[in-house]
């Protein structure tokens, strides 16, 4: 039992990997319906949450804070579903979300820019040039959004458990290096790492519930205690930890709630 991410660019082959491991071990497979939940959920519609994971950070500025509204959804609903474990999960952050758990294989599959432009402009009906241009464009809003958001460069190995190069290695030859790299014993669920996806779950799920309260609220469970930190003007902490106490207060699994508030002090004209 374990849990595996698979980053990929546009027509990298990603997605079929990702499909036919989740076929081969008898895995939920999840990407593009994780948006389409979240929208049925939320009524919000997809497009605005593919722009909220796509778009470059200037696009995400200057559409404000509704953005980081969808983002906090969509890592909650996706935490949701990996903690229930046997998942293979293909698309954008997904490993941003799981880093540190250890029953998580993180893999990035790379395909030549060649073949992508190929596939792209047999899908789309356009040139070889014009697929190119659209998948550079690509490519550079994925690795700035990460960096925005998490500094992180997407196409850094050191992210990853494995890289697969889909050339010489085929579909099916990386298929087959998957399965059987998760079947080691380091990938396996144990009772520590199921506790650890929970606390990352249960945090994700306060955090959007918090959104609504203020934009600088971060929230970290650890052992059914959730951690909150944020700021408040002066005069206004006391009403905003109260609030805040009372929202994370309604989680089942919540034990207790620790909240550190820190004033903002105006400048000084």
């Amino acid at each position: 039992m374990a849990i595996i991410t698979i980053s990929r660019g546009s027509y990298s082959r990603g997605k079929e990997i990702a499909e036919k491991v989740a076929a081969e071990l008898g895995y939920h497979c999840i990407s593009r319906d994780l948006l389409l939940e979240v929208s049925k959920d939320y009524n919000i519609p997809e497009v605005k949450l593919v722009h909220a994971i796509h778009d470059a950070p200037g696009m995400l500025a200057r559409l404000g804070r509704k953005e980081e509204k969808y983002i906090a959804f969509i890592k909650a609903a996706l935490l949701e579903h990996l903690k229930e474990d046997n998942i293979v999960y293909h698309g954008l952050a997904g490993h941003f979300f799981v880093k540190h758990v250890p029953h998580t294989l993180k893999v990035r599959v790379l395909s030549d820019m060649e073949d992508r432009v190929r596939l792209e402009a047999e899908r789309r009906g356009i040139d070889e040039e014009e697929a190119r241009r659209i998948l550079e464009k690509d490519d550079k809003e994925r690795q700035k959004w990460s960096q925005s958001l998490y500094g992180i460069d997407t196409a850094d190995p050191i992210l990853y458990d494995l890289v697969v190069h889909i050339k010489q290695i085929t579909v099916e030859d990386a298929v087959d290096t998957i399965c059987e790299l998760v079947s080691k014993e380091q990938f396996k669920t144990t009772p520590a790492s199921q506790r650890q996806i929970e606390d990352l779950a249960l945090s994700a799920a306060i955090q959007k519930a918090m959104i609504d309260i203020g934009p600088d609220i971060t929230v970290c469970v650890d052992n059914n205690i959730a951690y909150i930190e944020t700021e408040a003007a002066i005069g206004a902490e006391e009403s905003l930890v109260e609030e805040i106490r009372q929202v994370a207060g309604t989680f089942e699994g919540i034990s207790d709630v620790k909240i550190e508030c820190h004033p903002i002090v105006p400048l000084s004209e």
